[in-house]
């Protein structure tokens, strides 16, 4: 299948780049499709359910540049659009799509972006974005391409109607600020908007975060929603065993709803080890069980005993150059008795209680 809008759009590139309108254009793009054998013991009929797929893991194409503005300064730009090799299915502009500026004093930019408290701590988990993502349950879901009134629960999300404010680097520390305009007018009179900051400090082996996340009015008027989350990484010197990373993640979700306050904890562990060309991968997370008076579900969370989940898996890929890589893994997530999360994409349904597996064979091609 061809899409006319990418082809005007690579053509408009390839032009500019030729005459030269911009200091530099950069095509790029991920392709990332793998094979797939998923089961739950209880899908959201309550029926055992299993299914042999291809699955595409968040395959992108874009474009990205800048041009020189004199006085240290340059205006940026990105347009980045979803492509599906599974079935040729893409939208031109669904992914991180901006215009800005920078300079001495940061990044400054408008657009279509993942929030900073999204993009502080996604590269520490290596299966994202996969159907083995840590998002299942840190974040509480993914929200690929959202607003503020398409989706009320995922704290991992890529915003709408955005601004942004990227510092510049301090002695290893920097600071993201996202807002996202409250543009929506639902039904019930609320203004919702959402706000999210962290700070980063990334010196030598040490990567950490500190960063927080306030959703405004979207679960009703007056009623704010939070996150805030520490991450810390460490990875070690080289040896002739190869590299190791850890890392470890602890978050907090708050909900205030019509019945009340609903919170719940989690927590995450990665570990990523390179020897040449092999690379092992690991990632467990743990919701705890959700607390508070509350009556609602909120996406996978929900207030009571047993409503917790647990979710492991364990990957190997081998690469095969600078750009492809073809990757195996084995995921399995685990519900506590009354625990609904399901896979955060490519989900397959889950009631309460169920467990769901998945074996998985892939390809990845970076251009």
């Amino acid at each position: 299948m061809k899409h006319p809008l990418y082809t005007g759009v690579l053509a408009c590139a390839l032009a500019g780049t030729a005459a030269h309108a911009q200091e530099n254009v950069q095509i790029y793009g991920r392709l990332n499709v793998a094979l797939e054998h998923v089961d739950t013991s209880a899908a959201a009929n309550g029926r055992s359910f299993s299914q042999t797929r291809e699955t595409n893991n968040r395959s992108v194409l874009g474009f990205r540049g800048s041009e020189n503005l004199g006085n240290g300064v340059k205006a940026i730009f990105q347009v980045e659009g979803t492509i599906s090799p599974d079935t040729g299915a893409g939208s031109l502009a669904a992914r991180d799509t901006r215009v800005g500026l920078a300079g001495a004093f940061g990044t400054v930019f408008l657009g279509h972006w993942t929030t900073a408290y999204n993009n502080a701590t996604s590269s520490l988990d290596p299966f994202y974005p996969t159907t083995a993502g840590y998002m299942s349950i840190m974040g509480n879901g993914s929200a690929a391409d959202s607003d503020n009134v398409a989706d009320t629960s995922s704290f991992d999300r890529r915003q709408s109607n955005t601004i942004h404010w990227w510092s510049p680097d301090w002695h290893g520390l920097t600071v993201r600020v996202t807002h996202a305009l409250n543009e929506e007018r639902p039904a019930s009179g609320a203004r919702p908007s959402l706000t999210s900051a962290a700070a980063i400090w990334e010196q030598g082996p040490w990567y950490a975060v500190l960063a927080h996340e306030r959703h405004h009015d979207y679960q009703g008027p007056g009623r704010n929603d939070t996150g805030s989350k520490a991450a810390l990484a460490y990875q070690f010197a080289a040896t002739r065993y190869g590299q190791t990373r850890v890392a470890v993640i602890a978050e907090r979700l708050e909900y205030e709803t019509a019945t009340g306050d609903l919170a719940r904890n989690d927590f995450y562990l990665s570990v990523l080890h390179t020897v040449g060309p092999h690379v092992l991968r690991f990632g467990i997370a743990r919701a705890n069980d959700g607390s508070g008076p509350s009556t609602a579900r909120i996406g996978f969370v929900r207030s009571g005993p047993d409503t917790g989940a647990t979710h492991a898996t364990l990957g190997y890929d081998y690469t095969l150059s600078k750009r492809s890589s073809v990757y195996a893994y084995v995921t399995r997530l685990r519900n506590d008795a009354r625990g609904v999360t399901d896979f955060a994409i490519n989900g397959i349904g889950a009631s309460p209680g169920a467990t769901l597996k998945g074996a998985v064979l892939g390809m990845r091609h970076n251009f």
